[in-house]
């Protein structure tokens, strides 16, 4: 998860709008980025129905190869007013063997500009970091009677840490403890993340 040093975390109500919003960014970047873009998708907290959040689009961009995007990426959302950052790493799953290399991205983020603040990540297409962000927001989005128990443990968390860094170490295993329920979800009802991301026109994306 993405890691900060900002103080006064702040997780609002949910605001429906934000769907549209994750979308239609979606819908742009894919637009701008492609075909080094394979999908560009709206994920995070904004992008489940009825959940408190940080006032924070997240999305996530899929590629092929990570340096080749970084490259290309940099001077087109620059225009846009996003930022390349620091952070490459996601957290590894608690219990997980995997290599943390497999868990590398690219980020970009965009504040102050019009609209809602962008965590932009951009991930490598099949990697385990892309398909736990997928698999969290569609088991959320499955499941609405976990939502506000979700919401609740995060708008505690906010009122009870100094600052963005810590909000995320605490709420690493406890997305982790999600992830331990969907992957059984994922098995039983064969979800995949294919299934969830591939590109749809714009007429059809709302």
């Amino acid at each position: 998860m993405h890691k900060d040093s900002s103080p006064d975390v702040v997780v609002v109500a949910p605001d429906p709008d934000w769907t549209v919003q994750g979308e239609d960014l979606a819908e742009e970047l894919y637009g701008l980025l492609r075909p080094l873009a394979v999908h560009v998708e709206h994920i995070g907290s904004t992008a489940v129905p009825g959940m408190a959040a940080k006032p924070v689009l997240d999305l996530q961009i899929s590629v092929h190869e990570l340096e080749e995007a970084e490259g290309a990426f940099t001077g087109p959302l620059a225009d846009r007013g996003f930022a390349l950052a620091p952070y490459r790493q996601d957290h590894v799953p608690a219990g997980s063997d995997d290599d943390p290399a497999r868990w590398t991205k690219r980020l970009w983020t965009r504040q102050g500009h019009q609209g809602l603040d962008v965590n932009l990540h951009v991930r490598q297409a099949g990697s385990p970091n892309e398909r736990l962000a997928l698999l969290f927001r569609d088991w959320l989005r499955a499941h609405p009677e976990a939502v506000p128990a979700y919401a609740r443990f995060k708008q505690v968390l906010a009122q009870a840490v100094p600052d963005l860094a810590t909000y995320a170490d605490v709420k690493d295993p406890v997305v982790d403890l999600v992830v331990a329920v969907a992957e059984p979800w994922a098995r039983a009802t064969g979800w995949q993340p294919s299934a969830t991301k591939t590109a749809r026109p714009a007429a059809h994306r709302r």
